[in-house]
């Protein structure tokens, strides 16, 4: 059984078309290498897809670009090269009266030529200056305020940091001071019993209330003489007891052994 006859017409489908174009190249392609091969024949096939794309196909030992000429000197058609001379001259002239111009309005503007401007286009020149000037002072003061923000922020910036600074120079001032305050506290808690105690060591007392302090010695009576002298030998001993008064000297009782 055949096959059934392809009706020739445009293949809606994306991808059945692009196979089905595939494959046909393929096959132009093998037929014109077989017809170049077998009949000694120069071919040269381009195509172009739906998409653009290019496929070439020349017999060897020909080039593309010799089937080419061949083919134009055999017509008798020449493909011409488009000559951009002109339009660049064209181009060339617009530029330069652009120019031109621009260089009457930048006179104008800075008020080099002013001898040829009717009264008209004067008074446009001077809205327009005008209109030029508010917008040039109005992004000025914008500038101005937004440099004037940031010096502000960066005052309040350095204000914050010179107060926390100042604020942790003074703790570390207390705590110097508070940490040199104990310190000579405590010294004096050490140093102060060992001086009574020498004070205390050089008058004893014999008989008499012992004084607690140093500064109770300075409130003593002035018949009070808290030196005395306390005789070592027995016999010294029992005649002091009998003659209290004896052998004073300057209120004190001094004694020979």
């Amino acid at each position: 059984m055949g096959r059934g006859k392809i009706a020739i017409r445009r293949i809606e489908n994306n991808t059945n078309r692009q196979v089905t174009f595939s494959k046909r190249r393929g096959g132009l392609f093998k037929k014109a290498h077989e017809l170049s091969v077998l009949c000694d024949a120069q071919i040269g096939l381009i195509i172009f897809s739906s998409t653009g794309k290019l496929s070439e196909y020349c017999s060897l030992p020909s080039s593309m670009e010799q089937i080419i000429r061949r083919y134009q000197r055999v017509t008798g058609t020449h493909i011409s090269r488009q000559d951009n001379r002109e339009q660049l001259h064209n181009e060339l002239a617009r530029m330069r009266n652009e120019t031109h111009n621009l260089q009457l309005s930048l006179q104008r503007y800075t008020g080099d030529d002013l001898s040829s401007i009717q009264f008209k286009d004067l008074d446009e020149l001077e809205q327009q200056l005008e209109h030029s000037v508010k917008k040039v002072r109005a992004r000025k003061y914008q500038l101005l305020q937004q440099q004037t923000d940031n010096l502000q922020r960066k005052v309040k910036m350095l204000e914050d940091e010179n107060e926390q600074i100042c604020h942790w120079i003074q703790e570390k001032q207390q705590a110097a001071a508070m940490e040199q305050q104990q310190h000579q506290q405590q010294l004096g808690i050490e140093v102060k019993p060992v001086e009574e105690q020498q004070v205390m060591e050089q008058f004893p007392f014999s008989g008499e209330e012992q004084p607690s302090s140093v500064l109770q010695l300075a409130t003593l009576p002035p018949h009070f003489y808290p030196y005395r002298l306390q005789p070592t030998h027995p016999n010294l001993q029992d005649f002091t007891l009998q003659y209290p008064g004896f052998g004073s000297i300057g209120g004190a009782t001094a004694t020979n052994e």
